[in-house]
């Protein structure tokens, strides 16, 4: 069972992550921003999901299908990687270094406010 709780939210979480993609491509930016609005809302999630582990309040069931599962399949370090190199060989030198800048700054901050949304607000 508990596999099939990670493959269920695992496919949630691309299909939600894909989706992001089409909307946020459509802009047409060089800037993969689609990407990093998947991976800080994702650490976001995560925050508010730590929350209530710490607090007894999400099932190890629940943490399969939503930790593990859903937010493995939303957010994407190999996608980050890939697109911040591309950035760098195509020679947008100054975006693949705001991409991992950015990346690493807003998903700690996401991560954590959504972490002390739960801890604060109960």
């Amino acid at each position: 069972m508990n596999w099939l709780l990670v493959f269920i939210g695992g496919g949630l979480g691309s299909v939600v992550r894909y989706a992001i993609s089409l909307v946020i491509n459509k802009l047409g930016n060089s800037f993969p921003i689609a990407t990093l609005v998947s991976n800080v809302a994702a650490c976001f999630i995560i925050g508010i999901l730590t929350g209530l582990i710490l607090r007894g309040q999400l099932p190890d069931r629940h943490r399969l299908l939503f930790v593990t599962g859903f937010c493995g399949g939303f957010s994407t370090f190999s996608t980050f990687s890939n697109e911040t190199i591309q950035l760098w060989t195509d020679g947008h030198f100054i975006n693949a270094l705001l991409n991992v800048i950015f990346s690493f700054i807003l998903c700690v901050l996401a991560t954590i406010a959504g972490l002390k949304l739960i801890t604060t607000a109960f």
